[in-house]
């Protein structure tokens, strides 16, 4: 990286090309990307960076444990970028609805304190409390607060977050939640099936009101279902919708994901749904909603008392993007676009894309011969929020020689 004046030149391969590209940016917005010739020594790749519409909190925060501090969503938003995510969904669940008020309103609140919240804050997730009752696909949703859906309640929500809810899971087995999806679509608001129990026709049904995604497709669900129909198939069948996946190893078998990745296409979309003991150590914890959780070793997440249970996912958009492409379900493209562009068009955010006019927001990554990735360079608003110490030891020759001089450095913002 080199500056010239008050403008910022990045050489790298373009993710999506494989071609060296000159990506010059003046503040936080592209000015220009431009074909570059090939350097004798290796460039990193330059992708979007990374969007994750499902977090449930991280590095022990909890975005549904009250109270919720403005630091402590600061706080996520900047581990946030140590696994390349610029963007990002805080997710609320199902609770009485006072205490989703007030989870509503702390990052409202946060994102007006901070302002590194509110540029990476995409909007936020109401998963619930409009959900399906029934055991399984309520999955860990505590049942006495699901609810038909209500729009005066889901109102006072809105007015709570400050505007800032941008999509809904909800399931469309209630009488009127056709209603509620077209005024939820009429309002801005992306709709997404989950954690339903829903007929074929119902989910149909809601289509045609608006509803443009699935929850986490696959999971929370009945353990068994009928061979055919079911909700599943019925929503895998819909070219209307995208879906969501956890690509942990966990959630979902390679069988299923790879099924999902060909039927959808580029209209599926990676998430973490990760809950607050992402990036914790293994042991025994409790969780405000799972009650008493094991973390293993391999990163699993399951209820103590019964290890065939998930408890949610602890692992990232990057962790995800590495599964996918070690188990050779995606091109290296692909698996980026399933947690930037993809979303990105999903929601019509304007930070998927590197061109000009854009926000810089994009990440600057190696590729290992294992295939995984591993993270170099964050970059938020045009400023490097993380830089990957170790990799930089690697590669600081590489842009020595780019700029002619030996005592060229990396200016990495506080």
């Amino acid at each position: 990286m080199m500056e010239n004046n008050s403008q910022t030149v990045i050489h790298a391969v373009h993710y999506k090309t494989g071609q060296n590209v000159e990506v010059k940016f003046d503040g936080n917005i592209i000015s220009e990307v431009n074909p570059a010739p090939k350097l004798q020594k290796e460039v990193p790749f330059i992708a979007p960076g990374l969007i994750d519409l499902q977090i449930n909190g991280y590095v022990g925060i909890d975005f549904n444990t009250l109270p919720i501090k403005p630091e402590e969503i600061r706080k996520v938003t900047k581990e946030l970028w140590k696994q390349g995510v610029t963007t990002y969904f805080p997710t609320i669940i199902t609770n009485s609805p006072e205490k989703m008020r007030e989870a509503l309103k702390s990052i409202r609140e946060a994102s007006q304190k901070f302002a590194e919240v509110e540029e990476a804050i995409g909007g936020i997730h109401l998963e619930g409390p409009f959900i399906s009752p029934e055991d399984g696909p309520r999955g860990a949703h505590r049942q006495e607060y699901v609810r038909s859906p209500d729009w005066d309640l889901f109102c006072t929500f809105k007015e709570a977050a400050g505007g800032k809810i941008k999509m809904i899971t909800l399931s469309p087995e209630w009488e009127n939640a056709s209603e509620f999806i077209k005024k939820c679509t009429n309002d801005g608001i992306l709709v997404s099936i989950g954690h339903t129990a829903a007929s074929p026709e119902k989910i149909q049904e809601a289509v045609k009101a608006g509803a443009r995604m699935s929850t986490h497709l696959g999971n929370g669900a009945h353990p068994m279902l009928p061979r055919h129909p079911n909700y599943i198939w019925e929503q895998l069948a819909n070219d209307d919708l995208a879906s969501s996946i956890i690509a942990d190893g966990f959630h979902l078998p390679d069988s299923v994901l790879k099924v999902i990745l060909q039927l959808k296409g580029n209209k599926t979309i990676l998430v973490s749904d990760s809950v607050s003991l992402t990036g914790m150590l293994p042991g025994e914890y409790s969780l405000h909603i799972g009650g008493k959780v094991v973390l293993t070793p391999e990163g699993r997440l399951h209820m103590a008392e019964s290890p065939g249970l998930l408890a949610g996912s602890v692992q990232t958009q990057l962790w995800g993007i590495n599964h996918l492409l070690k188990r050779g379900l995606c091109h290296l493209n692909s698996a980026i676009d399933l947690a930037a562009l993809n979303p990105s068009l999903l929601l019509h955010l304007p930070v998927a894309h590197i061109s000009q006019g854009n926000p810089a927001d994009f990440i600057l990554f190696y590729q290992k011969k294992t295939k995984d990735i591993e993270l170099f360079k964050t970059f938020k608003n045009g400023k490097v929020v993380y830089e990957n110490k170790e990799v930089s030891k690697h590669v600081s020759s590489y842009y020595d020689e780019l700029l002619g001089s030996s005592d060229s450095t990396f200016k990495t913002s506080s």
